[in-house]
């Protein structure tokens, strides 16, 4: 039979639960209104874009979508789209793997000087070389202007290790005993036992690793000088901040107009499909990140 346990409604938890909603309904307005006002901007009318200077929660003016389409026809932005994706994809693809290794031989009780090197990988948490020495590293092993610029100086990052060992850690031992009796080595119990299970984890360090790589663009600035290889949101620093043309050279007054319009068009055309992700990571996004929280 089963019992349910009913929680009474008491005065003081009615107001407690009617403060919870206005604050938290207040934080998702704020958190969706710049989102709002950039997407709605897009779509204005770009004469009454330029002489507004308020929050836009409705376009201005008739709706159109003419700022995408001056986006979309430059070329660079479609190389950004291209060089964004692989250094997403590879990312992740490097990151998650290290990241389940660090985490599983670091969890294993077998291993006796997982806390020294726990200790020594932590102490990189707190004091680092800085970016001098990583910019010195990085030219001294010949990755600058290179793909790998991008890729291998993020590899591994000491927070999704400490994550990863935590949720790994609380796997009882008896799978891992069990695998072993039936001939599993460690790669098998690894991938095919271990990393099922913490799936959610593991989902929610790699949407992590590809937001930030989705958004990062100062790595490009120090290691890159080839256009070819930057990522999105070097192309989109440039519009933004450089007020680079996305036009010819001969640029007209009516295109001058349209610069603000490009600008917000710009921004959505780089941030969509990055939002796009959450969705499919949501059912595992609260159980990811409470692992280790809770103990007992």
């Amino acid at each position: 039979m089963k019992i349910t346990k009913t929680v009474k409604n008491s005065p003081s938890r009615i107001i407690f639960m009617i403060f919870n909603y206005i604050i938290i309904s207040a934080v998702a307005i704020l958190c969706l209104l710049p989102i709002l006002h950039v997407f709605m901007g897009s779509l204005s009318d770009p004469a009454l874009l330029e002489s507004n200077s308020g929050i836009i929660v409705w376009p201005l003016g008739k709706a159109s979508l003419l700022g995408y389409k001056y986006v979309l026809q430059y070329r660079k932005i479609w190389i950004g789209y291209r060089n964004t994706i692989f250094y997403v994809v590879a990312q992740c693809f490097i990151t998650g793997l290290l990241t389940v290794i660090g985490g599983y031989v670091l969890s294993r009780k077998r291993f006796h000087y997982r806390n020294v090197v726990m200790a020594f990988i932590s102490f990189t948490m707190l004091f680092n070389g800085g970016m001098v020495p990583t910019y010195m590293v990085v030219k001294g092993l010949k990755l600058t202007d290179t793909y790998l610029a991008l890729l291998i100086p993020s590899a591994m990052s000491v927070f999704n290790i400490i994550i990863m060992r935590t949720a790994i850690a609380g796997i009882p031992d008896s799978l891992e005993e069990s695998a072993c009796l039936d001939g599993a080595g460690e790669f098998t119990i690894m991938f095919k036992i271990i990393l099922p299970l913490c799936k959610a984890t593991f989902a929610v360090l790699i949407l992590f690793t590809a937001v930030g790589k989705w958004n990062e663009w100062f790595s490009a600035l120090l290691y890159l000088s080839d256009e070819k290889r930057y990522p999105l949101q070097m192309f989109l620093r440039s519009l933004l901040i450089k007020n680079e043309s996305m036009s010819t050279a001969n640029q007209s007054t009516s295109m001058q107009m349209y610069k603000t319009l490009i600008n917000y068009c710009a921004i959505m055309v780089a941030t969509i499909p990055i939002l796009c992700a959450y969705p499919f990571a949501q059912k595992y996004f609260v159980h990811g990140v409470m692992i280790g929280s809770v103990k007992g």
